[in-house]
């Protein structure tokens, strides 16, 4: 399938007319709403929604600044809406857009591109064995390294909704307790092992009443769509803090997302099988198909006063143990109610070599074998003017679902009196 639009039927291009992901955006002080996106273009849904080219049976949902009430309508008005803009941008599809562009494309590079969504809560998993594996061989060594229940359960904690950001949002390197292994006590300060952790989140389009949990299959149908994550760690504060309740301060200062929303509809074609279980599952957590999906993904760093751009990471999002689906439904299992808007992280998505690792943690081995960028410099973490891209994409045959990128830079820590 091509569109009437060229950019879009560029192989390279992450949004063709098989993609078209939602998010916010807004341009020369207009109101904030929702957009999708098209090749090189912003196609302006409230807009195509007041001139009635489009419909969500019900209100307006898309002059809104963000997209959960049109992700409360449910999966058949994600499938309605879908299969409406599809035929609008498709060759040889109804030309009623095609015909008056002008009123409803915005070239991407006019506009400014926002969180897309209202995050109503935020949990992160820490669902990537080989990630797990490599933290746990670094402090308990490897016949430790998994704690007994990570082969049985979907590990979370829940983070701070308040803290995430979009992509292109910088943000301050952060404070807290800090303990030397050879001190008797903590100090405060800034972080010194900032890092990043390569992750994808899912975006939960439709909850559950409270009391009521779901199937995998039934997680499966709430989930809206997908997002690159970044949740930004301090590794120094967590490695203080975390005994015996988890990260708290190491992990609320940021996380960053992609500012475009990846249907699953979209994904569809690239569904792959979690892989083959170490030990049986519980019933709740069965899988009724293939729950995870071919992303390639990649991590770039721009050191601090540098314009180039070095590629620390390759991996992909198939390589998790658990999928979306079954962190959902275990989410569910003990009676908590979902939202429209709750945002969960994957966790760490790490390979089975350090250049396919998720997070510098890994990458330097706590520290010990410091990176060597192209321009001579050293990195174990982040310095102060790093930026970091996350970048994913699926790939079909003469097309890509792309993301967009998932970008943050490092300011230094705020100074006070």
């Amino acid at each position: 399938m091509k569109s009437w639009l060229p950019a879009a039927n560029a192989p390279d291009c992450d949004f063709p007319v098989q993609n078209l992901p939602y998010g916010v955006f807004s341009r020369n002080g207009e109101p904030l709403r929702c957009g999708t996106a098209i090749g090189d273009q912003v196609l302006d849904l409230a807009t195509l929604e007041r001139d009635g080219l489009i419909s969500t049976n019900g209100a307006p949902v898309f002059s809104e600044p963000a997209l959960n009430a049109f992700m409360e309508r449910g999966p058949d008005v994600w499938t309605k809406v879908r299969e409406r803009l599809t035929d609008l941008l498709r060759e040889g599809g109804d030309i009623a857009l095609k015909q008056n562009a002008e009123a409803f494309l915005i070239p991407m590079a006019d506009v400014t591109l926002h969180l897309p969504f209202r995050v109503s809560e935020y949990t992160d998993f820490y669902a990537g064995k080989q990630h797990a594996f490599n933290v746990g061989t670094m402090f308990r060594g490897p016949e430790n390294a998994l704690p007994p229940n990570w082969l049985h359960i979907p590990i979370g904690y829940n983070g701070r909704a308040s803290s995430v950001v979009v992509s292109g949002t910088g943000f301050h390197r952060p404070k807290g307790q800090l303990k030397a292994p050879d001190a008797d006590a903590p100090s405060f300060g800034p972080s010194r092992r900032l890092d990043i952790e390569l992750e994808m989140g899912a975006v939960v389009g439709t909850g559950n009443p409270m009391g009521r949990p779901v199937t995998v299959a039934e997680a499966d149908e709430m989930i809206f769509g997908y997002v690159l994550l970044n949740d930004w760690s301090a590794r120094d504060i967590q490695a203080w803090e975390y005994q015996p309740l988890g990260p708290f301060q190491g992990k609320a200062f940021c996380t960053s997302i992609s500012p475009w929303v990846v249907t699953r509809a979209a994904l569809e074609p690239f569904r792959t099988a979690t892989p083959e279980r170490e030990k049986p599952l519980l019933p709740y957590l069965a899988e009724p198909g293939p729950m995870l999906y071919d992303i390639a993904l990649d991590v770039g760093l721009t050191p601090a006063g540098s314009g180039e751009e070095v590629v620390l990471s390759r991996t992909n999002y198939s390589t998790m143990y658990y999928s979306a689906a079954q962190q959902l439904a275990h989410h569910t299992s003990g009676g908590c109610p979902m939202r429209t808007g709750d945002l969960l992280g994957s966790g760490t998505i790490s390979g089975d070599t350090p250049d396919s690792y998720g997070s510098l943690l890994e990458m330097s081995w706590g520290g010990k074998t410091p990176l060597t960028l192209p321009n001579g410099e050293s990195r174990s973490f982040l310095e102060d003017g790093d930026r970091v891209t996350l970048r994913g994409h699926a790939a079909g045959d003469g097309y890509r679902i792309g993301f967009g990128d998932c970008t943050g830079t490092v300011l230094p820590a705020i100074k006070q009196d």
